[in-house]
């Protein structure tokens, strides 16, 4: 076998596995350099070249415009999280009312996309910190779950970046995370198992205490109903 073939199989091998390589999105120094505008406008030309080498026929009114919605998705909406400049404020004030119990948000609506086949990644996300003086606005733990949900992931590398972004925020290691997911790349294609799911976790400081984390983990099983 040639060695690009048992390279191109190791790769595959790796990406079946979900294995992640860092804990930081993988990025090239010059990442920054087109502006969204220009990234469009590649992305839409080598769209429509994928499209074509499959036979498509882009004059039909279905298909001509999906290279360009293809490209402006990629580039505004699912992979929008890759952009610094979107990365939300976490906004953070003074604990007045001294509240010194757990405080969790738990489902927060999670869609992401798997890195090895750019298939997506849906499920909900449960955040967890204890205060140490400094409390955030509760929609800033959702926005922080969407801005890095959008872009290529693995689900550990995910709950690890929600987590350290929460302790830098608030000034404490006391952060945990959960996410439980379908992955598509394992639901619809490969193995394709509807049913499974999987379920990833980050726990910092007091949450690695097995009393603290059962806590928590219960918290998760109340069934909320309006």
């Amino acid at each position: 076998m040639k060695i690009e073939d048992t390279l191109e199989n190791q790769f595959d091998e790796l990406g079946n596995d979900h294995i992640s390589t860092s804990e930081d999105t993988p990025l090239r120094s010059d990442a920054f350099d087109l502006d969204d505008a220009e990234k469009i406008e590649r992305i839409r030309e080598n769209v429509r070249e994928i499209m074509l080498t499959l036979g498509l026929d882009l004059t039909d009114d279905s298909l001509k415009g999906t290279p360009n919605r293809v490209a402006k998705m990629y580039v505004n909406e699912i992979f929008g999280g890759l952009n610094p400049s979107r990365k939300p404020k976490a906004s953070t004030f003074d604990n007045k009312y001294k509240y010194g119990e757990m405080l969790v948000e738990k489902n927060i609506t999670l869609y992401s996309t798997c890195e090895h086949h750019l298939l997506p990644i849906v499920g909900r996300a449960h955040v967890a910190y204890i205060s140490n003086g400094t409390v955030v606005g509760l929609s800033k733990m959702n926005r922080i779950v969407d801005y890095y949900a959008k872009r290529p992931q693995v689900q550990e590398r995910l709950n690890i970046q929600i987590v350290r972004e929460l302790q830098k925020a608030l000034g404490t290691e006391d952060v945990a995370c959960v996410i439980d997911a379908k992955h598509l790349c394992v639901n619809s294609r490969g193995i394709r198992d509807i049913d499974s799911s999987t379920v990833t976790a980050e726990y910092g400081g007091k949450f690695k205490e097995e009393l603290v984390r059962r806590e928590f983990l219960n918290y998760l099983n109340l069934d909320t109903h309006f």
